[in-house]
């Protein structure tokens, strides 16, 4: 089977040579996304407006395909500041209330794309 290119119009396009999303078989492999909406080309001023969207991102990406936030098994989040972690659990319990947790990997970056507070990507299964 080959691997299908994910694309949402409702997420900001590639800032480089990749696609927001692969498919491959049952799994769904997200690229990192910043917290830019796809309308903007500005990041918001605060950690948790750029978490938020970047969140929404992958939720966009992932509707393309069928799937939901609840089909997320594992996340890679960069941040520019660890003091922010706790800021990111807040998030994430608030969009991950019940079920299992996805696994997540935290790594403070010492510069993200459009000097971004935060980048997330994501693998999701079928």
């Amino acid at each position: 089977m080959a691997n299908q290119t994910i694309q949402s119009k409702l997420a900001p396009t590639a800032l480089g040579a990749y696609s927001q999303g692969i498919q491959a078989g049952e799994t769904v492999y997200v690229s990192g996304q910043l917290g830019l909406s796809a309308n903007s080309s500005v990041l918001p001023s605060t950690f948790s407006e750029q978490a938020h969207q970047a969140f929404l991102n992958i939720e966009s990406i992932l509707k393309e395909v069928g799937l939901t936030r609840t089909n997320i098994v594992k996340f890679t989040v960069f941040v520019s500041d660890l003091n922010d972690f706790s800021e990111l659990n807040k998030i994430m319990a608030s969009l991950f209330m019940s079920g299992a947790l996805p696994a997540r990997s935290v790594i403070q970056a010492s510069r993200l794309p459009k000097d971004a507070l935060i980048e997330i990507d994501a693998i999701a299964v079928h």
